[in-house]
């Protein structure tokens, strides 16, 4: 695995493939480093950062915050074009981000466009609200508080 925009070391070869292996997940600084730790390839929480960083400036990884002081997820993107299509959700109950296409929303996408003169960038699009799961014990929760 050659190295993008730098030089090559063996803590940033493990930690791109780490990413490309699993680049269906959102993985946090932690998780990064508890895997290396686990491959005995310890690396320190700032060199990942860094590295990570640049990588998201290449377009290579994504960054989705998580919320106020919640800090970021990372999630390996070498297929950039197919996250240029489509929306992001976050639900703020249980984290989970959601890759959503929908006809629906390209439209507004579309008429944002056309009435406002903005283009969308999906890349750094995330709406933020509550998945089906988190809603629905939310509604639970304030029935049985009520």
């Amino acid at each position: 695995m050659s190295e993008i925009g730098g030089y090559k070391t063996r803590q940033r070869e493990r930690i791109l493939r780490f990413l490309t292996e699993n680049a269906g997940r959102h993985l946090s600084v932690d998780e990064v480093v508890d895997h290396l730790r686990g491959q005995a390839e310890p690396v320190g929480k700032s060199t990942v950062y860094r590295y990570l960083d640049r990588l998201v400036e290449q377009g290579l990884v994504r960054r989705y915050f998580l919320g106020e002081g919640g800090g970021a997820c990372y999630q390996y993107a070498g297929d950039v074009e197919r996250c240029r299509e489509h929306f992001h959700l976050k639900c703020i109950g249980c984290g989970a981000l959601l890759h959503v296409e929908c006809s629906y929303l390209d439209e507004v996408a579309q008429h944002v466009a056309n009435h406002h003169q903005f283009t969308i960038d999906h890349t750094k699009t995330v709406l933020y609200g509550l998945c089906e799961t988190c809603a629905a014990k939310r509604k639970e929760e304030s029935v049985c508080a009520g």
